[in-house]
């Protein structure tokens, strides 16, 4: 394993990672090549992370992005509509991505074997191949709390455990879908400030798209909290970014958001200015680690970033797709 990816503690280290990662799969992943070779020449040889060229991630839709000669251990896809055509990302070894999510996980919320872990995520246990429920899975057999565990639409279940695991003083994450949230929220009320209420993903089309601030104001309310935390990941990716509130995420040391001209897809803009999201994730070391996303974001000098919406003819996949 290219274990060295998850020591990363510096920038220098990062950009020696991001170089040599690069130089591996400029050779090994045929469509990553293939896509250089259309660039011009200097593109081949970056001497910083900046200079690297970002595969768009329309290729996860047509092509197997792949860097490994490994047969697949398994294929995430995406969620989408009816006619819509999926992303899938092959993994040839599950390890980079267990010890991606298992380690961030750690790094922003401590040990999962602490905290009693509720999912109310409807769409993604109603189709096979996610790798959001995957990685809850993982978390949810972590905990030592019985309480942890999947929700449908069994809104007064989620509700009993919601009061049981309060008058326990037990540490809780509820992790959701963000029209589901907001279904639970219709009917039911929390007063639960100690709980850690985080959305992931939009409304996949079963509700009005809102502004994060008018949202995060109706879930703090219902749950009784000071703020709603977040995550973005995608089917794209191997690992997480994570937000304690305000839309702002952070990254793992392995992973890194940068934005991109809308004008100039091979350009970055300065920081705090809105460019389409580019991200390093280092732990995508058998497909593609460099990812020309279609959100929208603004990235900043201390290293968070926030999404502001998306292309207008990108369509609505599985990340997180706020607009405000």
């Amino acid at each position: 394993m290219f274990e060295h990816i998850f020591s990363i503690d510096n920038e220098k280290t990062f950009n020696n990672v991001c170089l040599e990662v690069f130089d591996i799969q400029k050779n090994d992943c045929a469509v990553y090549a293939k896509y250089l070779s259309a660039l011009d020449q200097k593109h081949s040889h970056p001497k910083h992370y900046t200079e690297i060229p970002f595969l768009p991630i329309q290729f996860f839709k047509s092509q197997d992005v792949v860097s490994s000669s490994q047969n697949a251990q398994i294929t995430f896809t995406s969620s989408g509509t009816t006619g819509m055509l999926n992303s899938k990302h092959i993994v040839t070894d599950l390890a980079y991505y267990e010890k991606s999510f298992r380690k961030c996980f750690y790094e922003f919320y401590g040990d999962a074997t602490d905290i009693a872990i509720l999912a109310l995520l409807p769409n993604y246990l109603e189709r096979e191949g996610s790798s959001l429920i995957y990685m809850i899975d993982d978390l949810i057999k972590q905990s030592n709390h019985i309480e942890s565990g999947y929700f449908l639409y069994n809104h007064e279940d989620l509700y009993q455990r919601l009061i049981n695991l309060k008058s326990k003083g037990t540490r809780t994450l509820l992790i959701g879908v963000t029209y589901a949230l907001l279904d639970f929220c219709e009917n039911y009320t929390v007063d639960f400030p100690e709980l850690i209420v985080m959305e992931t993903g939009g409304m996949k089309g079963k509700r009005k798209e809102l502004i994060r601030e008018e949202l995060h104001t109706i879930l703090c309310d219902a749950f009784s909290v000071t703020t709603i935390h977040s995550e973005y990941g995608m089917t794209e990716l191997l690992s997480q970014a994570y937000s304690y509130g305000k839309g702002l995420f952070k990254t793992p040391n392995w992973m890194k958001a940068l934005c991109r001209d809308t004008n100039d897809p091979l350009s970055l803009v300065p920081f705090g200015r809105t460019g389409a999201l580019n991200i390093i994730d280092l732990a995508n070391f058998n497909s593609c680690s460099f990812i020309a996303t279609d959100d929208l974001a603004k990235n900043y000098e201390n290293g968070t970033f926030e999404v502001i919406g998306r292309f207008d003819q990108s369509e609505i996949r599985g990340c997180n797709l706020l607009v405000q």
